[in-house]
């Protein structure tokens, strides 16, 4: 199935979702004068509710990777070397999260294997990326952008002039 939303339609989801005003997002995404009025309408059609549940879901996804790097790459340890010293009574208690491996070796040992915590915060750095390469961008970003494309509307209308 084709999108059929517009660059204007698909900024004002992204505005929107970021938001969640739709006067503020439908002024951002370039409806001028009538917003409020153009927010409200935009809001009822099948394909922006469609396209904002979706940019719902995604951020909801990468905030739960994002949240799962963060701990693979500041999570503590202090459980996995409890587990290794041989403490064992509390093990559905204990914070495995950053264990990837666990194997019993000859003589009774343990041996442990870790998350690579580079890999980690080299994936959370590129998730954050993503992030905003797909518009899902922090406010900052977008006040940036409106205001770098309010310029460029006033230098073009200054030149016709």
């Amino acid at each position: 199935m084709k999108n059929s939303l517009t660059k204007k339609e698909k900024n004002f989801c992204r505005f929107y979702v970021t938001l969640q005003n739709s006067r503020e997002a439908a002024s951002n995404a370039g409806y001028g004068m009538l917003s409020r009025l153009a927010g409200e309408k935009l809001l009822m059609k099948k394909e922006v509710k469609d396209e904002i549940a979706r940019l719902n879901k995604l951020n909801e996804d990468l905030s739960c990777a994002k949240q799962g790097f963060r701990r693979l790459a500041f999570g503590s340890v202090a459980d996995a070397i409890r587990l290794i010293d041989g403490e064992r009574d509390n093990l559905d208690s204990m914070d495995l999260f950053m264990v990837s491996d666990i194997k019993l070796v000859k003589g009774g040992g343990m041996e442990v294997k870790f998350y690579d915590r580079q890999k980690a915060l080299e994936s959370l750095a590129s998730l954050e990326q993503m992030t905003s390469a797909d518009g899902s961008l922090p406010i900052y970003r977008a006040l940036e952008n409106s205001a770098r494309a309010i310029a460029l509307e006033s230098e073009a209308y200054q030149n016709e002039g």
